[in-house]
C-alpha cells in the first residue's frame, strides 16, 4: 500500500503519522496518569471523610442515639461524591442511615482499619469506630481498644469521571490543533516537490513518444537540476543513437530480404521432408497391419491344425511332438501380440475400455494361469487383498491383467527359491466414488542394480542383455505395462535390493462399480468351523483371509497330527470342526501317510479339501477318496474355494441339463470366406466336425455371388483379401439386401489385424461382430449360437452317462491304469491295492445302508467307491458306481437295479483280481 503512494502522500504520511503517535501516545499517557490522581484522591477523601465522622458519631455510638446519628449522617451528604451514609452497632446492626442504597457490597476487612471495595459507579468504606474516637484527648484510655460500632460511607464516581472526561477532551482538542497546523506544512512543502516532478514526467513523457529535441529547464533545486540535466544528455543519447539505428535497420532489411529467399527455399525442402515421413509413418501402419495378417494367418493354420492332430490317434511321442509345436506358435503368437501392443501404444491409438469387473477374481485368474510355471521351479505364489479394498470397480480388466501377469512372469523367471507375493491395498478414497488402489508384486529373486533400473523400462531392453542370459522375451513387456498403466491415469515403479528381491508396484484410480457388495454367496458355510493346515507364513495368512471372506471361523494347525487332534477334541466338546484345508507338498506331506489321515478325518465327520501344488496333482489325486471335488491346485480362487466347501459340505445333485436355447435342431448353413487355403481348411473343417454344413469360398466376389444365389444362416468373412476385401464385400451384401428387401444376414468377420479401432471399423462397415485369429472350436460354436440360435456339437463336450453299463466294457484294464497313474507302474498298483482292500467293506456298508433305507449314507458311500474308481484301470465298476450315484440323487426307481448291477461287477472284479494273482 504505501507502493501506491505518490511523493506528496508519501510527504504526509511521514509528517503526520509520527506526529500523531508521539502526541496519542503523549497525551494518553498524561490522561491516564491524570485520571489515576482523580482516582487515588477520591480514595483518599473517602478515608478522610469516614476518620472524620468517627470521633462526631463516637459519643452517639456510644449511646445508640439515632436521632443524632441520622443528624449526622445527612450533614455528611454535604460533602462532594459523598452518596450515601450509615452508622451500624457493634452486630452490625443499622442505627441510623441517609442517602439512597449502596451500590456495593458490604467489604470485609480485619476490624481495626479501614476496609473499603470499589465498582464501575461507586466506592463503599467500612470504618471500625472504638472508644479512642469518643475524645481526641482522653485521659482515661482504658476503653480505648472497645468497639463502639461501624461507619459505612460509600462515593459516588461520577464527579471524578466527568473531570477526567473534561480533560480528555482539552487533550484532544490540543492534539487535533497541533496535527492540522502540522499538516498544512507537510502539503507546502509537498508542493514544493511535486511541482519540479510533474515537469520532469512531462519532459520524459514526450522523449517516449519520439520527440528527442526535449530538454528540461532548470528546476530551482540543485538536486532536480542534476536529475533535469541527467534527462538532457540522455536524450542527445537517443538522438544520437536513433539516427545509428536507423542507419543499421537499412542495412539489416536488405540482409533480412536476402535471408527470406533462402529461408523460403529451406522452407519447401522441409515441407518436402515432413510429406515424406507421413508417407514412411502411413507406410509402416500399412506394413505392420499386413504384418499382423500375414504372421497371424499362418499361426493361425498350424494352431488350429495342430490342435485337430492331438485329437486323432497319436503315438505318445507324436503327441508330443505336437505339444511342442503348439507352444511354440504359442510364444510366438505372444511376441507378436507385445509387438503389435507396443506400435498401437505408439502411435497412440491404443483404445481402453471400461466395463465393470471383480478385482480380486482377475487377481486370483492371474496367478492361476501363471501357477505351473511356478511350481516347476518350487516357488510359491500368494495373493494377498487387504479387507478396505474395493473388489468391484470400472476398467479395463483385460489390460489391467495384461499389466500382472507380465509382472508376475517376471518375478517368476527372475526368482530361483522363495514366493512372491501379490498385493492389493485401498491408498485413498475421494467423494466422488474413485479408489486409488496399490498392488504390488514382490520376489525373492536376483534383485536389480541402480544401472538396471535406469534402464529397466526401455524398449527393448533387458536387465540382463548378455549373451548368457537366462530368460527371453523382446524386452517390451515393462514397457507396454509402464505406457498402459499412464494411459488409465496411473504410475508404475520398482524398488530393488541385488541379491534380496525386487517389488514392482502399480498405482492407478479406478471408479467404484454400482454394485461394490461382496459377492460371495455365504449361506452355506456361515458359521461353521475349519481347522486349516498350511506351513508356509503367507500362503497360510492368505487362505485365512479367504476363509474368513467365505464366513468361516477358521483355526489353525501346526501339524496334520496337531490338527487331527483338534478335530476330534472339538467333536468331543460339542462344537465340531466341519471341514479342513491341507495345503501341502510332497516334501512335507507323502501322499500315501495323507490317505490314512484323510480318512481318520472323513471318520470324525470333517470334510478335507487338499490344496497342492500343480505339478504334483497327480501325486494327490489317487489317494483321496473323491479327487475331483477334494483336490485343487495352489494358489487357491476364493470362489473355486469356497464352492468345493460349499459343496462338501452339501454335495450338490446333478441337474439335467437344460434345454438348449436353440430354435431349430437342424444343423446350420454356414458361409467361410478366405483367401487363404490353409485357413479356410481349418475353418471348414472344425464347423464340419461340429456338425455344421459348410460353403467354402475364396474371394470376396464369389461371396457376393453365392450370397445371392443362396440363403445361409451366417457369413465367416476374412477381412483382408485381394480384389474385393471382407467389408467392400460386406457393403456390396448389405446394398444387395437393401435393395431385394431381404433379411440382413449375420456377417462375422474372422481377422488377424491388431491395430486400433479395427472393430468399430468392421461395425461401421456392416458386419455384426468379429473373431480374432487363431479361433478356436469354443468361439465358433459361441458365435453362431449367439447369431443364428443354432447350437453345434463341440467335441469334447461332457455327456449324460448312458443308462446300463455296456457290455464291452472290461472288468480290468491295465493300460487304462497305467494312464491314469501318469505312466507309473508302482503307483497304478499301489492304488489298484488299495481299491481292491477296501472292496469287502465298501460293499458291506453298502448293503448295510441299503437295507437300512439310510438314502444319505448310500449316496455317501457310492460317491466314495465311485471316486477311487477314477483312478484306478476298472471300467466296468467305476460305470456302475457312475450309474448308482447318478440314478439315487435323481431318486429314479432304477436306482435299486442299478445298485444289484454295482454289486455284481464288485464281485466281478474281486473274482478277477484273485485270479490275476495266482
Amino acid at each position: 500500500m504505501f507502493q501506491d503512494l505518490g511523493i506528496k502522500g508519501r510527504v504526509l504520511l511521514l509528517t503526520l503519522l509520527p506526529t500523531t503517535l508521539l502526541a496519542l501516545v503523549l497525551g494518553g499517557y498524561f490522561t491516564w496518569m491524570q485520571l489515576s490522581d482523580m482516582q487515588t484522591q477520591l480514595l483518599q477523601r473517602g478515608e478522610m471523610i469516614a476518620e472524620q465522622l468517627a470521633p462526631l458519631a463516637a459519643p452517639s455510638l456510644a449511646s445508640k442515639d439515632g436521632v443524632l446519628l441520622e443528624r449526622i449522617a445527612n450533614r455528611a451528604l454535604d460533602q462532594p461524591d459523598v452518596r450515601a451514609v450509615s452508622f451500624l452497632d457493634t452486630e452490625r446492626r443499622r442505627l441510623s442511615y441517609a442517602g439512597p442504597s449502596m451500590l456495593n457490597q458490604v467489604p470485609s476487612g480485619d476490624g481495626n482499619h479501614v476496609a473499603l471495595i470499589s465498582s464501575a459507579d461507586a466506592t463503599r468504606f467500612l470504618l471500625p469506630v472504638f472508644g479512642r474516637h469518643r475524645s481526641l484527648s482522653l485521659d482515661d484510655d482504658s476503653d480505648a481498644d472497645q468497639l463502639l460500632g461501624w461507619v459505612e460511607l460509600e462515593l459516588s464516581h461520577q464527579g471524578t469521571l466527568l473531570r477526567g472526561y473534561r480533560s480528555l477532551f482539552a487533550s484532544l482538542l490540543l492534539i487535533a490543533t497541533g496535527l492540522a497546523v502540522t499538516a498544512l506544512l507537510a502539503v507546502r512543502m509537498a508542493r514544493s516537490i511535486n511541482e519540479p516532478l510533474w515537469q520532469i514526467k512531462l519532459g520524459v513523457a514526450q522523449l517516449k513518444e519520439g520527440r528527442l529535441e526535449t530538454r528540461l529547464p532548470a528546476l530551482g533545486s540543485h538536486e532536480l537540476d542534476e536529475v533535469a540535466s541527467g534527462i538532457n544528455r540522455m536524450a542527445e543519447a537517443l538522438q544520437s543513437a536513433q539516427e545509428e539505428l536507423q542507419h543499421n535497420i537499412d542495412q539489416a532489411t536488405e540482409d533480412v530480404r536476402q535471408n527470406l529467399e533462402t529461408i523460403e527455399i529451406q522452407n519447401i525442402e522441409l515441407d518436402l521432408a515432413r510429406k515424406e515421413a507421413l508417407e514412411a509413418s502411413r507406410v509402416k501402419s500399412e506394413f505392420l497391419a499386413n504384418m499382423s495378417h500375414e504372421i497371424r494367418t499362418p499361426l493361425n493354420g498350424i494352431l488350429g491344425f495342430t490342435n485337430l492332430l492331438m485329437k486323432s490317434e497319436l503315438s505318445p511321442r507324436q503327441q508330443d511332438y505336437l505339444s511342442t509345436i503348439g507352444k511354440s506358435a504359442d510364444s510366438l503368437l505372444g511376441i507378436i501380440n507385445e509387438i503389435l501392443d507396443f506400435s498401437k501404444i505408439e502411435a497412440g491409438k491404443l483404445v481402453l475400455e471400461s466395463i465393470p469387473f471383480n478385482l480380486r477374481d482377475l487377481i486370483q485368474e492371474t496367478l492361476t494361469i501363471l501357477a505351473p510355471a511356478a511350481h516347476d521351479k518350487q516357488l510359491e505364489l500368494v495373493s494377498l487383498i487387504y479387507r478396505d479394498t474395493p473388489l468391484q470397480l470400472v476398467g479395463d480388466p483385460l489390460r489391467l491383467k495384461q499389466v500382472l501377469t507380465n509382472l508376475v512372469s517376471n518375478a517368476i523367471k527372475f526368482t530361483r527359491e522363495g514366493t512372491i507375493a501379490v498385493r492389493a491395498m485401498l491408498e485413498d478414497e475421494s467423494n466422488d466414488g474413485r479408489a486409488a488402489l496399490r498392488i504390488s508384486v514382490q520376489d525373492s529373486g536376483i534383485g536389480l542394480s541402480d544401472e538396471d533400473l535406469r534402464a529397466l523400462f526401455q524398449a527393448f531392453s533387458q536387465a540382463d542383455n548378455s549373451l548368457s542370459r537366462q530368460a527371453g522375451g523382446t524386452g517390451l513387456g515393462l514397457v507396454i505395462s509402464k505406457r498402459l498403466i499412464e494411459q488409465m491415469g496411473g504410475e508404475i515403479g520398482v524398488s530393488s535390493t541385488p541379491g534380496e528381491g525386487s517389488e514392482f508396484w502399480i498405482s492407478v484410480t479406478l471408479p467404484r462399480a454400482r454394485d461394490d457388495a461382496d459377492d460371495l454367496p455365504r449361506a452355506p458355510l456361515t458359521g461353521r468351523r475349519v481347522a486349516l493346515l498350511e506351513k508356509h507364513e503367507l500362503a497360510r495368512q492368505s487362505l485365512q483371509h479367504q476363509l474368513e471372506d467365505c464366513g468361516l471361523e477358521v483355526l489353525q494347525a501346526a501339524s496334520l497330527e496337531g490338527l487331527l487332534d483338534a478335530v476330534t477334541g472339538a467333536r468331543h466338546s460339542g462344537r465340531p470342526i466341519d471341514l479342513a484345508v491341507l495345503g501341502v507338498t510332497t516334501q512335507d506331506q507323502p501322499p500315501e501317510s495323507l490317505r490314512e489321515r484323510i480318512w481318520d478325518l472323513d471318520r470324525l465327520g470333517c470334510k478335507c479339501l487338499v490344496l497342492c501344488p500343480t505339478t504334483e496333482q497327480s501325486m494327490f489325486h489317487g489317494v483321496l477318496p473323491d479327487g475331483n471335488s477334494q483336490l485343487q491346485s495352489k494358489p487357491v480362487c476364493t470362489r473355486k474355494l469356497q464352492r468345493a466347501l460349499a459343496d462338501l459340505i452339501s454335495p450338490r445333485l446333478p441337474r439335467p441339463d437344460p434345454a438348449p436355447l436353440v430354435t431349430s435342431s437342424r444343423a446350420p448353413r454356414l458361409l467361410c470366406v478366405d483367401d487363404n487355403p490353409a485357413n479356410l481348411l481349418l475353418v471348414q473343417t472344425l464347423l464340419g466336425d461340429m456338425g455344421a454344413q459348410v460353403l467354402a469360398v475364396d474371394s470376396g466376389h464369389r461371396a457376393l455371388e453365392v450370397v445371392q444365389e443362396e440363403r445361409f444362416d451366417l457369413v465367416l468373412m476374412d477381412v483382408q483379401m485381394p480384389g474385393m476385401d471382407g467389408r467392400q464385400a460386406t457393403e456390396a451384401i448389405r446394398q444387395w439386401e437393401e435393395r431385394q428387401e431381404k433379411e440382413p444376414v449375420p456377417i462375422v468377420a474372422l481377422t488377424a489385424h491388431a491395430l486400433a479401432n479395427e472393430k468399430r471399423a468392421l461395425l461401421q462397415s456392416g458386419m455384426d461382430d468379429y473373431l480374432t485369429k487363431p479361433i478356436n472350436e469354443r468361439q465358433l460354436a459361441q458365435v453362431v449360437l449367439k447369431w443364428t440360435g443354432l447350437s453345434l456339437h463341440q467335441q469334447g463336450q461332457e455327456r449324460a452317462p448312458e443308462a446300463p453299463p455296456a457290455p464291452e466294457l472290461s472288468v480290468l484294464d491295465a493300460d487304462e491304469g497305467l494312464r491314469l497313474a501318469a505312466g507309473k507302474p508302482d503307483l497304478a498298483a499301489d492304488m489298484l491295492n488299495m481299491l481292491l482292500a477296501s472292496l469287502d467293506s465298501d460293499r458291506e456298508a453298502i448293503r448295510q445302508a441299503r437295507d437300512g433305507e439310510d438314502r444319505v449314507a448310500l449316496i455317501e458311500r457310492v460317491h466314495r467307491l465311485h471316486g477311487a474308481t477314477r483312478y484306478c484301470g476298472v471300467p466296468q465298476l467305476r460305470a456302475a458306481c457312475q450309474r448308482s450315484e447318478t440314478l439315487l440323487k435323481q431318486e429314479d426307481p432304477g436306482a435299486g437295479r442299478a445298485l444289484d448291477d454295482l454289486d455284481a461287477a464288485i464281485l466281478r472284479l474281486a473274482e478277477q483280481a484273485r485270479a490275476s494273482a495266482a
